[in-house]
C-alpha cells in the first residue's frame, strides 16, 4: 500500500510514489551544478616571497588577499601577468582569473612589505584580508564526491526495497500490489448500500458471519468455505458486493485485480500470489478478493505458446497451489469476481478451492426499484415520482445502467436550470443513453425521410397486431447516433420464451424492410440491422433451441465455453439443411409481414403519414389509429396508468442504419 501521512487537518493524504527517473533527474542535476559552480581559475603556487615581489615589481598584480590565520597571500594576476605566468594554451583555454600564492612566516612583516610596495608605486590594487575556515578547503574539495556516494546508497536501498518503503523498485516486482481495507478505512460500503441482488447477499453474508462468530458453525463439525467465485454479467454489482463485505467484516480485506499478477518477467506472477498469501496468513483471519479473475485463472493449455514457459500457467499453478496446498490457509477466505467462468479453468473452479459459486444475475422488477431508490437517495427529484414505472421500463438493464440512467437524468435537469429532477429529465436521459444524441443537424431529402417513415411505421403496424411482438413505446425518424430512425418497444420479462415469440419478434423485426418493399417498391440498406438481428434468431432457433421442423430437438451449443476449433460438430450435408432451414423460416415470417401489411395497408399509410408530419409518434397514436391491442398485458397496463404522459422509451428495435460507404 502507498504509504500516508496526517496533515494538520486530520486528512489521509497519499505520498508521491518513488519513480526511478528521479534518480536520473537528480544525477544530471548534480553534474551541471558542478560544472555551473566551476569558477574556472588558474592559481600557481610559488616558492618564496621574492618571486612573489617579483611579480609585484613587474605590475603584475591587480589584487592581493592576505590570509592571516593560514599564513597565506593570493595575488590576482592581470591579464599581462597571467600571460607571463602561464602557458598560452592555459591562458586562451581559461578565461577566467589568474592568481598566484605564496606561504609567508610573520603576518607583520608581510604587511610591511605590502606598505612598501605601495611606496614604491609597484602595487597600485586592491589590498583585502580574509579569514577562511579550515574546513571550507575539504568541503569543496570532498564534498561533491560525498554527496554523489550518498545519494547513490540512498536509491539503491530504494530500489533493492531495503528501505521499508514498500514495493515500488526494480527488485520488487515481485511484490503483491493488494490493497489492504480494514473497518477503519474511509468511504465505506456496507450491504444497505448493494441494492437487490437478495440471494447473493444472503450467501455472502454468511461468509463474513463464519469469520465474525466461526464456533457457531465449527461445533457441528463444519468447516469454514474456502472461497466464492462471484459469476455475472457486467455491471451486476459483483464488484460492489465484495467491497460491501470489507465494510462489514471486522477483519483485514485484502482487494487485487487478476491482471495485477502477470507481468512480462518470468516468475513474477507466481511470486506475487505467494506474496499475497503470505500477507493474508499473517493477518487471518481475512479475506482476499481477486477481481477479474479470468486474467489468470483461464483454462490452462488452450493456446500452447511453441512450448515456452507460459508465465499466466505459473501464475495460476501457483494460485491453485496457495489455495489447497500442503500448507494450512486456515481463517483466510478467497472471493473472486468474474464474467468469465466459462473459460476458467476447471481446477480453479472444484470444490475446495472455491466450494461456492455465486451467480449474479441481472436484477428482476423488485431489485431494479431498490437499486433506483438508492440511486435516487441522494438526488432531487419532483414528489411522486413513480419508481415502479421507471424499473418496468428498464427490463435488462444492470445496476450500473440504473446509475448512469440517474445520473444522466440529474445533469439534463441541471442543463435546462432545473431545481428538481423530473419525468421528462429521465425520458431525454434513456434517449440520450440508448439511442444517442439527435442529429437534426444530418440533412435528409424528402425521399429518405419518406423511406424511413414507411420503414419504421411497418415495425410499428406489425408489432400492434401480433400477439408476442413488444408493446410500442415510441418510433421516431429523428436520427439519433449512427440510426436514422429508431423504434423503442418495451419487452415483457419472460423466464422462458415459446416459438410463436420468436417468430412473432422476427415478424416485426421485417416489417420495415417488407413495407420499403410494398409501398415504395424498392428496399433499402436501412434495414441492415433488421436483417443482422433476423439471421441471428433464425440460426439459433436450429442449431440451439432444436426449433426447427425438419432438424427438431438437436442442439449444437457448447455450454462448457469449449470451442469445436476448426471442425464443426456436424457434417457438410447437415451445414447445407441448417442453411436451408434458416432461409426456409426468414422467408415465411417476411411473407408473413408482408400479407399483414396488405392487410393492414390503410392503417400504415395513416401511420406513416403522422411520423412523417410530427416525426415522432407514441402508444397513443397508434391506438387512435388501429384501436386498443387484442392481447393485453401488465406493460400495457402500466403504459395507459400514465395518462397524457409520454412515457420513457426503453429496449430500442430496429434502428434504420443510413447505407454503408462502398468499398474501395
Amino acid at each position: 500500500m502507498d504509504k500516508k501521512k496526517k496533515n494538520n487537518t486530520g486528512v489521509k493524504t497519499k505520498m508521491p510514489k518513488f519513480n526511478i527517473y528521479w534518480m536520473y533527474a537528480i544525477l544530471l542535476a548534480f553534474l551541471a551544478g558542478i560544472f555551473y559552480l566551476d569558477d574556472n581559475t588558474m592559481t600557481k603556487p610559488l616558492d618564496t616571497i621574492d618571486q612573489f615581489e617579483e611579480a609585484v615589481k613587474n605590475g603584475y598584480m591587480d589584487k592581493i588577499i592576505v590570509y592571516s590565520n593560514k599564513h597565506e597571500a593570493e595575488g590576482i594576476l592581470s591579464q599581462a601577468g597571467a600571460e607571463a605566468t602561464f602557458s598560452p594554451e592555459q591562458v586562451k583555454r581559461h578565461t577566467g582569473t589568474a592568481s598566484v600564492t605564496v606561504r609567508f612566516g610573520d603576518t607583520q612583516s608581510f604587511e610591511k612589505k605590502i606598505e612598501y610596495w605601495k611606496s614604491q608605486g609597484w602595487f597600485k590594487g586592491q589590498l583585502k584580508y580574509e579569514n577562511p575556515s579550515d574546513y571550507s578547503h575539504i568541503l569543496w574539495t570532498f564534498g561533491p564526491m560525498v554527496l554523489f556516494i550518498a545519494v547513490w546508497i540512498y536509491f539503491m536501498r530504494r530500489m533493492s526495497g531495503r528501505s521499508g518503503d514498500g514495493p515500488g523498485g526494480v527488485f520488487s516486482v515481485g511484490k503483491s500490489k493488494a490493497q489492504m481495507f480494514d473497518k477503519d478505512s474511509a468511504d465505506k460500503v456496507t450491504f444497505k448500500d448493494v441494492a437487490g441482488l437478495s440471494e447473493a447477499k444472503t450467501e455472502i453474508e454468511e461468509i463474513v458471519e463464519f469469520l465474525k462468530n466461526p464456533q457457531r458453525y465449527t461445533e457441528l463439525g463444519g468447516k469454514i468455505p474456502k472461497g466464492a467465485l462471484l459469476v455475472g454479467p457486467p455491471g451486476t454489482g459483483k464488484t460492489m458486493l465484495a467491497k460491501a463485505v470489507a465494510g462489514e467484516a471486522d477483519v483485514p480485506f485484502f482487494s487485487m485485480s487478476g491482471s495485477d499478477f502477470v507481468e512480462m518477467f518470468v516468475g513474477v506472477g507466481a511470486s506475487r500470489v505467494r506474496d499475497l498469501f503470505r500477507q493474508a496468513k499473517e493477518k487471518a483471519p481475512c479475506i482476499v478478493f481477486i477481481d477479474e479473475i479470468d486474467a489468470v485463472g483461464r483454462a490452462r493449455g488452450k493456446n500452447p505458446n511453441m512450448g515456452a514457459n507460459d508465465e499466466r500457467e505459473n501464475t495460476l499453478n501457483q494460485l491453485l497451489t496457495e489455495m489447497d496446498g500442503f500448507g494450512s490457509n486456515s481463517g483466510v477466505i478467497i472471493l473472486a469476481a468474474t464474467n468469465r467462468a466459462d473459460i476458467l479453468d476447471k481446477a480453479l473452479l472444484r470444490a475446495g478451492r472455491f466450494d461456492r459459486q455465486i451467480y449474479v444475475d441481472l436484477p428482476d422488477l423488485n431489485d431494479r426499484v431498490a437499486i433506483f431508490n438508492v440511486h435516487l437517495r441522494n438526488k432531487k427529484v419532483e414528489p411522486g415520482l413513480d419508481i415502479e414505472l421507471l424499473a418496468r421500463q428498464t427490463p435488462g438493464f444492470s445496476g450500473a445502467d440504473i446509475a448512469n440512467v440517474t445520473n444522466e437524468a440529474a445533469l439534463i435537469a441541471a442543463r435546462h436550470n432545473k431545481k428538481q429532477i423530473e419525468r421528462q429529465d429521465f425520458i431525454d436521459a434513456v434517449d440520450r443513453i440508448i439511442g444517442g444524441l439527435e442529429k437534426r443537424s444530418k440533412i435528409l431529402t424528402d425521399e429518405e425521410k419518406k423511406a424511413i417513415a414507411v420503414h419504421e411505421a411497418g415495425h410499428a403496424t406489425i408489432s400492434w397486431h401480433l400477439r408476442y411482438a413488444n408493446p410500442l413505446i415510441k418510433v421516431t425518424i429523428v436520427p439519433r447516433g449512427k440510426a436514422l430512425g429508431a423504434a423503442w418497444y418495451l419487452p415483457e420479462e419472460r423466464q422462458i420464451t415459446p416459438t410463436q415469440a420468436i417468430l412473432d419478434e422476427m415478424c416485426a423485426t421485417l416489417g420495415g424492410r417488407a413495407a420499403e418493399e410494398l409501398f415504395l417498391g424498392r428496399i433499402s440498406t436501412g434495414a441492415a440491422n433488421d436483417l443482422e438481428r433476423v439471421t441471428k434468431q433464425a440460426y439459433a432457433m436450429v442449431v440451439y433451441y432444436g426449433m426447427s421442423e425438419n432438424l427438431p430437438n438437436l442442439s449444437y451449443y457448447d455450454s462448457t465455453g469449449q470451442s469445436y476449433g476448426f471442425s464443426k460438430p456436424y457434417s457438410d450435408e447437415r451445414a447445407k439443411m441448417i442453411d436451408h432451414e434458416v432461409s426456409r423460416i426468414i422467408a415465411e415470417q417476411y411473407e408473413r409481414a408482408k400479407q399483414l401489411l396488405q392487410d393492414k395497408a390503410e392503417g400504415h399509410g395513416r401511420l406513416a403519414e403522422v411520423l412523417l408530419n410530427r416525426e415522432v409518434i407514441f402508444t397513443e397514436d397508434v391506438e387512435k389509429i388501429f384501436g386498443k391491442r387484442q392481447w393485453t398485458s401488465r406493460t400495457d397496463e402500466i403504459l395507459h396508468a400514465a395518462e397524457n404522459q409520454t412515457p420513457p422509451p426503453f429496449e430500442p428495435s430496429a434502428p434504420t442504419e443510413p447505407a454503408p460507404e462502398p468499398e474501395a
